[in-house]
């Protein structure tokens, strides 16, 4: 039976903690889990987290372990070893899927039936993982993917327009990370296409400003990590994000990772793209119209991925 007010968050890390955090202010659950394999270290969050509770909603948070998350309505996994300075998501796989043969098959054999939040990177590698160990339906197993991603292009280019980031309707796809592209050619803010409305706004190289926005969008994480040695705000609002379109079964479109089943003439990988979410996960993935060139992109993206899933073994 699943408790469609529970969560559980594996791995109280910065990033776990952060969403903890942001999921203890959201009203969506009365109870949390915390879980990691430093026991104290998730005992200390789940106390300095829940004395927030009274500028909040009503909840329960405590540490716990495996035996707690059989009835959580979702577990946002965001356990693994950090990425360090000069260190690309990809050179974290080895490691991560290690983790992931510890954590998966424990979350499998607690009985849960629930939706599989993957947060840990590399994210599209890690969520093709616990697809293939957690015995899950596949809808039900999701990547935070590019939605962190797609949040800071927004950012930028509100910034660059001078407009409501909300009102800009922009994707990055493909991986998270050093492979990722922005879909210029369907981009559009408030109906507006986007080159339509950088001249309105008196911008004219479009060319220029969109190679420099996607390239500050890919390397913010790397600047961030450089400054402060690790990004958490972020993705700690982009988890929230995920949840709250699936606990309000809002069939909202975010850019999540999961795994793809043709579209695209992709198979047998997770990457993220376009996908409709609601309460049993992945409702649909809707096929953004791409440019050759954006279709390139997304091959070579899908490619440089699959070269990485077939060097690792993941048989937990």
């Amino acid at each position: 039976m699943i408790n469609d007010r529970k969560v559980a968050v594996v791995g109280c890390g910065f990033v776990g903690s952060s969403s903890a955090f942001a999921l203890m202010q959201s009203g969506l659950f009365s109870e949390m889990v915390l879980i990691d394999v430093d026991t104290r270290r998730a005992e200390g969050e789940a106390l300095d987290i829940v004395h927030g509770v009274p500028f909040a909603s009503p909840m329960k948070i405590y540490a716990g372990t495996y035996d707690d998350v059989a009835d959580a309505a979702i577990i946002v996994v965001t356990a693994g070893a950090a990425q360090k300075p000069g260190e690309t998501r990809l050179d974290l796989v080895n490691k991560n899927v290690g983790i992931f043969k510890s954590i998966i098959p424990q979350i499998r054999e607690s009985g849960f039936k629930g939706i599989l939040l993957v947060v840990a990177n590399p994210v599209d590698v890690l969520t093709y993982a616990a697809i293939r160990m957690s015995g899950l339906p596949e809808g039900r197993v999701i990547g935070s993917g590019t939605v962190l991603d797609t949040a800071r292009l927004k950012y930028m280019l509100g910034e660059h327009l001078d407009v409501d980031p909300r009102d800009v309707h922009a994707y990055i796809m493909g991986e998270h990370g050093d492979s990722e592209f922005a879909a210029w050619s369907s981009a559009m803010v408030a109906g507006v296409p986007l080159n339509t409305f950088c001249e309105m706004r008196g911008h004219r190289d479009h060319k220029a400003a969109e190679a420099r926005i996607a390239e500050n969008v890919k390397n913010s994480a790397y600047e961030i990590i450089e400054k402060k040695r690790a990004t958490y705000y972020g993705i700690a609002m982009s988890v929230k994000r995920i949840c709250t379109a699936i606990m309000r079964d809002e069939d909202c479109v975010l850019p999540v990772s999961s795994l793809m089943v043709g579209e695209y003439g992709l198979n047998d990988i997770a990457i993220s793209m376009p996908t409709i979410i609601g309460k049993d996960g992945v409702v649909c993935r809707v096929p953004v119209a791409l440019s050759d060139d954006e279709m390139e992109q997304l091959h070579g993206s899908a490619d440089a991925l699959k070269a990485i899933i077939d060097q690792v073994d993941f048989e937990a």
